[in-house]
C-alpha cells in the first residue's frame, strides 16, 4: 500500500503524483517539490490516497511552502513579464517566424521557459544565445500547438462561457468529426470549431451517451410497434430518449406522433418474417375465395 498526492503547477494544469512522506497534506496546500524541470512550487489538487499498485517511482515532497516561498513565486511572476518583453524584442531583431505565447520561470530560477507557436520548424539558436546573455541562466524555447495556445491565453468560447481548456480541463481528450456526426450536429467548421480552430472539446462530453443511446434507439425508416399500432420511425432524440413516428390513419392519411423509447417495440427479423407470412396467407385466401366465387 502506497500513499500518493496529486500536485498541480498551474490553475488548470495537468496533475502530477508525488509521495507526501510524513507530511499531512490536504487539497489546497502549497508544496515545494522536485520535478524534471527543477524545484517547483505547486498546489495539492488531490488529497492523500492509498493505492495498492503504482508502477512509477515517485519523488517525495520536499516541504510545505511558507510565506517566504509565496513571495519568491510572486517575484518570479513579475520577472516573467519583463522576460516576455525582452524575448519579443529579440524575436523581431532576428526576424524569426514565431509567435511568443507565454514565459515561465522555474521556482528556483534555474531555467526560463519560453512558449511559442510557429507554422514550421524555427532555427532559434542565435535567439537562445542572446537570451542567455541577458538573463544569465538556462533558456528553453518550447514550441506548442494551437490547443495549448488557447489553454494558456484563454477567452470565451462559442457558447459565451470561458474556454473549457483554460478553466477546468487538465488534459486534452481526443475529439473526432465522427462525434459530431453521431450527435447530428452541423459539420460546418464555424459551428463545431473552438477558439483554437480545432474541433471543440465539448463534442466529447456527451459522446458516450449518444453512443449508448444509438444502440437502443431505432433507425429512421424502421417499423415499430406503438400503443396505437405499427408506425414508421421518422426521427429520434438521443437526449430525451423520444421517438418520432409516422402513423397511418384509417382514412389513408398520416399523422406524426412522439413516444417514449419504453413505449415502443422494435420489430425484429422474426416478427417481420411472421408478419410477411401472414400477408401471404391472406393473399392466398383472397385468391382462393375469388376462384371459388367464379
Amino acid at each position: 500500500m502506497k500513499t500518493i498526492i496529486g500536485v498541480r503547477f498551474s490553475e488548470v494544469g495537468k496533475v502530477y503524483y508525488f509521495d507526501p512522506g510524513q507530511l499531512e497534506l490536504t487539497i489546497g496546500d502549497n508544496v515545494i517539490v522536485e520535478t524534471a524541470r527543477g524545484v517547483e512550487f505547486g498546489e495539492v489538487a488531490l488529497g492523500p490516497k492509498n493505492v495498492e499498485k503504482f508502477n512509477k517511482q515517485l519523488k517525495q515532497v520536499i516541504r510545505r511552502a511558507d510565506e517566504k516561498d509565496r513571495k519568491k513565486l510572486g517575484k518570479n511572476r513579475e520577472k516573467q513579464q519583463e522576460a516576455l518583453a525582452v524575448c519579443e524584442e529579440k524575436i523581431v531583431k532576428h526576424n524569426l517566424p514565431m509567435k511568443l505565447i507565454d514565459v515561465e520561470y522555474t521556482f528556483d530560477g534555474g531555467k526560463i521557459i519560453f512558449y511559442f507557436t510557429a507554422e514550421g520548424r524555427v532555427d532559434f539558436r542565435e535567439l537562445v544565445k542572446d537570451l542567455a546573455a541577458v538573463f544569465k541562466t538556462r533558456i528553453e524555447l518550447r514550441q506548442i500547438g494551437v490547443r495549448d495556445e488557447a489553454k494558456k491565453v484563454g477567452g470565451l468560447g462559442p457558447c459565451g462561457r470561458p474556454a473549457c481548456c483554460a478553466s477546468f480541463m487538465g488534459d486534452f481528450q481526443p475529439v473526432s468529426i465522427k462525434m459530431a456526426k453521431e450527435q447530428n450536429l452541423s459539420l460546418s467548421p464555424t459551428k463545431i470549431s473552438g477558439l483554437c480552430g480545432r474541433l471543440m472539446c465539448c463534442l466529447n462530453y456527451e459522446h458516450e451517451h449518444y453512443r449508448e443511446m444509438r444502440k437502443k434507439l431505432p433507425r429512421n425508416g424502421v417499423t415499430v410497434k406503438t400503443p396505437d399500432g405499427d408506425a414508421e420511425v421518422v426521427d429520434t432524440n438521443a437526449l430525451t430518449g423520444r421517438v418520432k413516428v409516422k402513423a397511418e390513419l384509417p382514412d389513408g392519411s398520416f399523422e406524426m406522433r412522439r413516444y417514449e423509447l419504453a413505449e415502443i417495440k422494435i420489430k425484429g427479423k422474426r416478427e417481420k418474417a411472421v408478419a410477411a407470412a401472414e400477408e401471404v396467407v391472406v393473399e392466398i385466401d383472397e385468391e382462393m375465395k375469388s376462384l371459388l366465387d367464379e
